[in-house]
């Protein structure tokens, strides 16, 4: 793999993990037409999650410490037999509705995931995964939303919306965009429905990252893991963590503007797009 190409997937990656639009569809578009084997740049893309953990850190580092606090004064709470009080502030239900969207999401990813990655062979599923992404992004822009806070979220809107999370292991069903149409869905107001996407990503995008570490590593010591140099592999974390963040930036504008409807206009016309090429490929 080359400098260009590093960086390349490396924008790739991190611009499409936050804005609705796949980003596992979009890297297997672009390693397809980049005549790119995904077996041989599995250390690679592992290395990108990291990047754009990066990204989700630097933004929501605030929110992160106080929840990692919490953690521990709750933990105190359990001890000293206070009890585990969840609604004893914002912060600590917070950490509870992020804990429980994150169990379907895990689940879900278990047991299909190894199906749904076979999808990702054509270009096919990943057109219609994209035309079914944009379709909920309008319905969701244009009928969902409300003014439900932390405080007013649920523990049936905490498992939807890990459901939502956990469905976006089909191709080109975009994680963000399905957690966000999930809090749109349950009536979150827009600031707490994409802090709150956001937020249960770290664990989603953590538990893949370490469970596709081992065969990262196995795949540095063969020899299909050695065309890609370390400067090369840095350069593309990089440019996913400088474009996730820019991404993530992005996204909060958007929600909170009510500008879903340009990420559904693209997502129609790339899974069009993949959809016509994969019939005449």
């Amino acid at each position: 793999m080359s400098l260009i190409q590093s960086i390349i997937l490396g924008i790739v990656q991190g611009l499409s993990e936050f804005l609705p639009i796949s980003s596992s569809g979009h890297l297997a578009v672009i390693q397809h037409f980049m005549n790119i084997d995904p077996e041989n740049v599995l250390t690679f893309t592992v290395m990108l999650h990291f990047g754009t953990l990066v990204a989700i850190f630097v933004v929501y580092w605030k929110d992160i410490v106080d929840l990692c606090k919490e953690l521990f004064f709750t933990i105190k709470d359990l001890v000293t037999g206070q009890g585990l009080q969840p609604k004893k502030n914002e912060t600590r239900w917070l950490g509870c509705m992020i804990i429980l969207a994150t169990i379907p999401t895990g689940i879900m990813g278990v047991l299909f995931n190894d199906f749904f990655e076979s999808l990702y062979s054509t270009m096919l599923p990943i057109g219609i995964g994209l035309l079914i992404t944009g379709t909920c992004l309008f319905a969701a822009e244009r009928w969902g939303g409300g003014r439900k806070g932390v405080m007013e979220t649920n523990v049936r809107n905490a498992l939807f919306i890990g459901l939502c999370q956990g469905i976006a292991i089909c191709p080109g069903i975009s994680r963000s965009g399905s957690t966000m149409v999930g809090g749109l869905t349950c009536r979150f107001n827009r600031e707490h429905a994409v802090r709150f996407a956001f937020l249960i990503s770290i664990p989603s995008v953590l538990g893949a990252f370490l469970l596709e570490l081992p065969d990262a590593i196995g795949a540095m010591n063969d020899s299909s893991g050695a065309g890609i140099g370390m400067g090369t592999m840095a350069a593309g974390v990089i440019a996913a963590a400088l474009s996730g963040y820019f991404a993530i930036r992005v996204m909060i504008k958007a929600v909170t503007n009510k500008k879903l409807i340009y990420f559904s206009i693209y997502t129609w016309i790339a899974g069009a797009g993949l959809i016509l090429y994969s019939l005449i490929a």
